[in-house]
């Protein structure tokens, strides 16, 4: 495909996304006032975490550039997800902590269009032709959006966030049969969840999900203490943390594929 984006083909009606495990910045480091703080925000581990996916049939589509280049789960209108909430734009000048990104000029609307032709629009034209690919063989295809996030940011959320946040955006993007599967398997888990709560679907589910054409999107949202070593406080120096050896939430992920796969073949 290229050399930042990656696409394994499966014949399963599941495709996981997996838009935020890169850390490339795109031949621009000096112009970020560190490239570590650059890459933090990055969904660490994500690919390792989901590794097993593939022996199950599953198509992924990886991209390796950073969040901080482009995030390809944002609007590329510009239009904010979350009204009135703090977040990240299509190309973040800040991290999710709100500290700026650039040392000088923050990206221009030409240079924003650029990044948006060089990797949103491969990324997106990637991901919905292997859905297609999908629809054309099974009555139903799952898109499980893949996310992970530090467990405390004051800036975005109060507290801590649960270790489990699956969105549907409201239930629009999926059936209601498999949004409930979903829940079951996280409460069975013995940890916190919540579905809908202050991650209710980035741009990518609410985009392809079309539960009425066959289409169910869902987004996972994972706090990072439950796979990897997670400081109170990142640093140059212990960020990222190491990823654990058997992840306790191992199980339940596998629970959590297995649920949408039983959903998109009729189980």
């Amino acid at each position: 495909m290229s050399d930042w984006l990656h696409v394994h083909r499966g014949q399963a009606p599941l495709v996981v996304a997996l838009p935020h495990g890169g850390t490339e910045l795109g031949g621009v480091e000096d112009r970020f006032v560190s490239p570590w703080l650059a890459r933090r925000d990055a969904d660490w581990w994500i690919a390792e975490l989901y590794e097993f996916i593939r022996e199950l049939g599953a198509t992924t589509v990886t991209t390796k550039v950073s969040r901080s280049i482009i995030d390809v789960n944002r609007d590329p209108s510009g239009a904010s997800l979350y009204p009135g909430q703090a977040t990240t734009n299509l190309c973040p000048v800040t991290t999710f902590d709100g500290d700026p990104l650039y040392r000088g000029f923050d990206p221009e609307a030409d240079e924003i269009a650029w990044r948006r032709k060089s990797f949103f629009n491969p990324y997106h034209a990637a991901l919905a032709a292997e859905i297609a690919r999908l629809r054309e063989v099974h009555s139903a295809v799952v898109l499980y959006d893949a996310h992970s996030i530090r467990s405390r940011i004051p800036r975005q959320f109060e507290g801590e966030l649960p270790q489990f946040n699956l969105g549907t955006n409201g239930g629009m993007t999926c059936d209601p049969a498999l949004e409930a599967s979903l829940t079951q398997v996280c409460a069975a888990s013995g940890l916190s969840f919540v579905a809908n709560g202050r991650f209710k679907g980035g741009w990518t589910t609410r985009h392809y999900g079309a539960p009425e054409a066959g289409i169910h999107a869902v987004q996972m949202e994972l706090a990072m203490r439950g796979y990897m070593d997670e400081p109170a406080e990142p640093d140059e120096t212990n960020w990222p943390g190491a990823l654990h050896p058997q992840p306790a939430i191992a199980p339940t992920l596998r629970a959590l594929i297995g649920a949408c796969l039983d959903f998109a073949e009729g189980r």
